[in-house]
């Protein structure tokens, strides 16, 4: 079982899992932080406020926290179009790599010229064979 653990951790995409979630917990930080500490005081701004997650709407008892809100909907936005971008540029190189690695297929006269030799093949083994036929009933 312990093998079997180590086999398991040792495998290339355990460990790009691995190192994904450690660059991803960290762009994360930033994000969050570029939301709070930029993004939040330009909108702040135009609104009146300067920090958006302060923003609460009070109805009777319950508060509801638009602003926490907000900063969670920018933050999700922003690390969304990155994940976009990212996954466009892989796409992109996997597709360059597919097309280097598929042969090109080949023209229509190669394909043609294909053909032709079949035929001749086919007709070469058609006369060959009565050619034998004729010499043993000779004999």
């Amino acid at each position: 079982m312990i093998q079997e653990f180590k086999d398991f951790i040792s495998r290339g995409n355990v460990i790009d899992m691995a190192v994904g979630i450690i660059v991803g917990s960290a762009f994360t930080t930033i994000v969050k932080d570029l939301v709070d500490y930029l993004i939040n005081p330009l909108i702040g701004l135009f609104i009146g406020k300067i920090d958006l997650s302060n923003i609460i709407l009070t109805i009777g008892d319950a508060q509801f926290k638009v602003g926490a809100f907000l900063n969670a909907v920018i933050n999700f936005l922003i690390i969304s179009f990155v994940v976009f971008l990212m996954i466009k540029g892989i796409n992109h190189f996997r597709k360059d790599k597919q097309e280097e690695e598929q042969p090109a297929e080949p023209s229509p006269e190669v394909q043609y010229l294909k053909e032709i030799a079949e035929t001749l093949k086919q007709q070469e083994s058609a006369v060959g064979t009565q050619h034998a036929k004729e010499t043993k009933e000779r004999n």
